[in-house]
This record gives C-alpha cells, sequence and structure tokens, in this order.
C-alpha cells in the first residue's frame, strides 16, 4: 500500500506538485509500474527519476494526477566477454495515472498506455 501523505498534506497549495513529485522520487523504482512501462529498454535501472504533473482533476473523495515519469533503463545481456549487447543506459518515459484517496492518503498507480 502506497501512501502520499506530504501530497495530501499540500493539497490547495502552490507546493502541492513540488510536495507529490519529492514523494514519487522518492518511492524509486521499486513501487513505481516502470518495468512494464519500458519501450526500448529491458531492464529498469535503480536510478532517480524525474516527474512532470500532466494533469490534475479531483473530486471531494480523491485526487487525480497524470504524470509522466523520465527514467533509464538497459537492454540486459549475459554479461559474457563476447556479448554484443551495449551496456548503455537508454531513456525512457511512460505516463502513471495517480488516484489519492483525501481521507487516508493511499494512492492507486496506474500505468497509462
Amino acid at each position: 500500500m502506497i501512501r502520499l501523505e506530504a501530497a495530501l498534506s499540500a493539497w490547495g497549495r502552490p507546493e502541492f506538485e513540488e510536495a507529490l513529485k519529492g514523494e514519487l522520487m522518492q518511492l524509486g523504482i521499486a513501487n513505481l509500474p516502470l518495468q512494464a512501462g519500458l519501450t526500448s529498454g529491458s531492464q529498469v535501472l535503480d536510478r532517480p527519476i524525474s516527474v512532470i504533473v500532466k494533469r490534475i482533476e479531483h473530486t471531494e473523495s480523491s485526487i487525480s494526477i497524470q504524470v509522466g515519469v523520465f527514467f533509464k533503463s538497459v537492454i540486459a545481456g549475459c554479461s559474457c566477454a563476447d556479448d554484443p549487447t551495449p551496456q548503455d543506459e537508454l531513456d525512457e518515459f511512460c505516463e502513471l495515472q495517480l488516484d489519492i484517496d483525501r481521507m487516508t492518503a493511499i494512492a492507486t498507480i496506474t500505468l497509462l498506455d
């Protein structure tokens, strides 16, 4: 269960987007569905991510946010001496839908197509 308490606490104030971005960056790759969002590589790298807020909607019970996430991947090979697979880091991007419950701060995170 993911809770975005700092973002919820900042809701309605100018610092909301920065609080949300900070929490998402702290979650890191283990708690975000980035592996499923790969387009170039085969493995998400444990590197810092960058987040942009694209759209925000809200109701009395929830806040829905669409974000873009920039991250790094690699094409994983066998690591053999004669493996021709390049080890360069690849730039990746995916969009996520966040739905934050306004009472509990529990967030549902979904990868968008």
